[in-house]
């Protein structure tokens, strides 16, 4: 991850979606109003891992209220729409308030996030989007290592994230989605 511009005026979100549309063959992020450039194209282990789990949920979700994506898909966190200044494209997210929803974007805090590690995006992720992720809101967001196998789980109590790590054995109640639990032996299987 790469911060690529930075101005004395913060960009906002027409102005990073234009630059996106500029540079088709990239994919950006906007956090407080400096434009990321994503890193390369994740790996096998990233992909899979993130393939495991959106089926899972997608699964769980099926004739719920809340819908399932994955990247890229634009979430404006502060939920101020072309104004916004922060718009991050999590691996995975579920949002239930469809009014949060339009044809392009995610509009205000998902209800979970889950990222997953690659070594570009560490310091990314477990930095930077943890603090964006705080001050916007997000109830439950998971940090997932695949090279090491282990879960981070946080939740939202108090203005704080408490964080619990789990490891691949696991199988994991997401907080936010009553019911819903995710078993890390079906991700990390090889």
């Amino acid at each position: 991850m790469m911060k690529i511009m930075e101005a004395a005026e913060k960009y906002t979100y027409a102005e990073y979606a234009a630059f996106g549309e500029a540079n088709p063959n990239e994919r950006y992020e906007l956090i407080d109003g400096v434009i990321y450039l994503m890193s390369a194209a994740p790996s096998r282990a990233h992909q899979t891992t993130s393939i495991r789990l959106a089926t899972q949920l997608s699964n769980f979700l099926k004739g719920k209220s809340c819908d399932v994506f994955h990247a890229p898909f634009d979430v404006c966190l502060n939920a101020k729409g072309d104004k916004d200044k922060t718009t991050v494209q999590p691996d995975i997210l579920v949002v239930c308030d469809k009014n949060k929803l339009d044809d392009k974007r995610c509009n205000g805090a998902p209800d979970f996030i889950i990222e997953i590690l690659s070594l570009s995006n560490k310091k990314h992720d477990l930095i930077t989007k943890y603090n964006a992720y705080l001050k916007a809101g997000v109830r439950e967001f998971w940090i997932i290592d695949p090279d090491e196998k282990i879960v981070f789980v946080y939740i939202l109590e108090n203005d704080k994230y408490i964080c619990q790590t789990y490891d691949e054995t696991s199988i994991i109640s997401v907080h936010v989605l009553e019911g819903c639990t995710l078993d890390m032996n079906e991700v990390f299987e090889q």
